[in-house]
């Protein structure tokens, strides 16, 4: 007799979740922390704790970063200037460093102090880039992961919805007094029922960003009487990509502050954000002058290219009706946007993803440890490792990265690799604890994520005089947020350790799962 339609759902359900599972816990995960990658950068980056710039004007790029970049980045084919926001009160200039990697330095917008350096990629140069494509770059093989992650994310959150004939009675209800898989059955389900309209559009905008990766054959199709030149010409009509070569005659740069002055008249009163110098010294040197999206949902494309020697309009970009539904859409996930309330509720709803996610691992686990160890399959085991080295240890991981962020010396060489070779080695020893400890594994885990997150918390009011009750009472939100969420997370970890999940017996284990394949 063959499965019912919403059996195979329940299948379909059952072994998506458990093959990708660990893959969506990391992406949901490094995600909810991008939406505040900002305010951790500054954590980790105690010189870059400044006062928020005026509302109104613009700093002297002219007078205070100009001087400064020509100095650093001699001889660099181009400089690019991020300019300070409420979020990112310093300038931040980068350039490449001929050996292709990328130096980041920060600049007083004020003054034009060149601020130490913060050796750090800190939150917006690791968390963000390993949200959307893994640091895996070979092939382009990241992107990929994480576009296949995508798809059966929604392939869960259809199945879910199919399989669950009660959701509004899911959505009330949870026993934690009950059996583990009983309670992380209800968790999972209340999780799952309570953000689905945010998971939904997350995973879906998140495939439409990257359109042009994952759906090539859409601009491949349309610019096929280009040939060769597809591609080129595709970014320039849709991103407003534009080029020249340099002339390889030395020629000075025009004022970069009348070219911000020009952008924002051609954008009436638009503000910009981000200046990129290409060829700079070169009598072919053009300034790539972007519009802030702090305002807008919309990411927008607005770009105006100046001539670098004249301070001429070159070229000006805004994106094209279909690019403009693209870039809201685009928008809606990054939330790059300042509005702190709405950035708050994204952060849990994507927390509240983690959660389905693990507690959907977990009841997996539960509902088949004892079967599995009764025929002596090794199912449960392989999962399980898993499941702890992808949720637990992922987060432990994290917290690790934010310690050696405090202990090691600013005038370390290579500190900022340092930091990310001690997450993945740290991420590393967790898979392998999970594979010794079993189900054990848990709570000795949660128990680090405690003493990990107190000792950051700690490690920062040490090191910087930047202690919780120091920066509520002066009002900087911005760290005392993350020592916040830090000691809320010491908390949290010490009583998942200290409160063991009561087993359930194997018969009624197997009643539970199919009960769920019931629907």
């Amino acid at each position: 007799m063959g499965m019912t339609f919403r059996q195979s759902m329940t299948a379909l359900h059952t072994w998506a979740g458990v093959v990708l599972g660990a893959l969506l816990f990391v992406i949901f995960w490094m995600g909810s922390l991008s939406v505040f990658d900002r305010e951790i950068d500054r954590w980790m980056m105690p010189m870059t704790r400044l006062a928020a710039p005026a509302p109104a004007g613009l700093p002297s790029l002219d007078a205070n970063l100009r001087p400064v970049a020509e100095r650093l980045a001699a001889g660099a084919p181009q400089w690019t200037i991020r300019l300070p926001s409420a979020r990112a009160p310093a300038m931040e200039l980068r350039y490449p460093d001929g050996a292709g990697g990328t130096v980041r330095r920060h600049v007083e917008a004020a003054s034009g102090r060149l601020l130490a350096d913060a050796g750090s990629a800190g939150a917006s140069g690791f968390f963000f880039p390993f949200h959307f494509r893994l640091h895996l770059k070979w092939l382009d093989i990241g992107y990929w992961l994480v576009g296949l992650a995508g798809m059966a994310m929604l392939v869960l959150l259809v199945s879910g919805v199919i399989i669950h004939r009660r959701v509004f009675s899911d959505f009330f209800t949870f026993r934690p007094e009950r059996a583990l898989p009983r309670a992380t059955l209800d968790l999972h389900n209340l999780s799952g029922v309570l953000a689905l309209p945010f998971h939904a559009v997350v995973t879906l905008s998140g495939l439409v960003i990257f359109f042009a990766v994952y759906f090539p054959a859409a601009w491949q199709s349309a610019y096929a009487e280009v040939g060769a030149g597809a591609r080129e010409t595709f970014n320039r009509e849709a991103f407003g990509s534009w080029r020249r070569p340099p002339a390889g005659v030395a020629a000075p740069l025009a004022s970069l502050d009348a070219m911000l002055a020009a952008a924002e008249a051609e954008w009436q009163g638009g503000r910009p954000y981000f200046v990129r110098v290409w060829h700079p010294g070169d009598a072919a040197a053009y300034v790539e002058v972007r519009r802030s999206i702090a305002d807008d949902i919309t990411m927008n494309l607005d770009t105006v290219y100046f001539d670098g020697t004249t301070g001429a309009v070159l070229h000006r970009h805004e994106a094209q009706p279909v690019m403009r539904v693209q870039r809201f859409i685009a928008g809606l996930h990054f939330i790059q946007f300042e509005h702190g309330i709405l950035r708050g509720l994204y952060f849990l709803a994507g927390l509240s993803g983690c959660l389905m996610i693990a507690t959907g691992l977990l009841f997996w686990l539960e509902a088949r440890r004892a079967r599995h160890a009764r025929h002596g399959l090794g199912g449960v085991r392989l999962v399980e490792g898993l499941t702890v080295g992808s949720s637990v240890g992922l987060i432990a991981a994290t917290l690790a990265f934010l310690v050696a962020n405090r202990l090691l010396p600013l005038a370390l060489p290579g500190r900022a690799l340092l930091e990310m070779q001690i997450f993945f080695v740290a991420w590393a020893l967790a898979f392998g604890h999970a594979g010794w400890r079993a189900d054990r594994a848990w709570r000795e885990q949660a128990w680090a994520i405690a003493v990990l997150a107190a000792l950051a918390a700690l490690l920062n009011g040490v090191t910087t005089g930047d202690h919780l009750p120091a920066t509520l009472a002066a009002g900087r939100w911005e760290v005392a947020g993350v020592d916040g969420v830090l000691v809320l997370t010491t908390f949290l970890a010490g009583c998942a350790a200290r409160r063991p999940g009561r087993r359930t017996a194997p018969a009624e284990a197997g009643a539970l799962a199919a009960e769920v394949g019931r629907g």
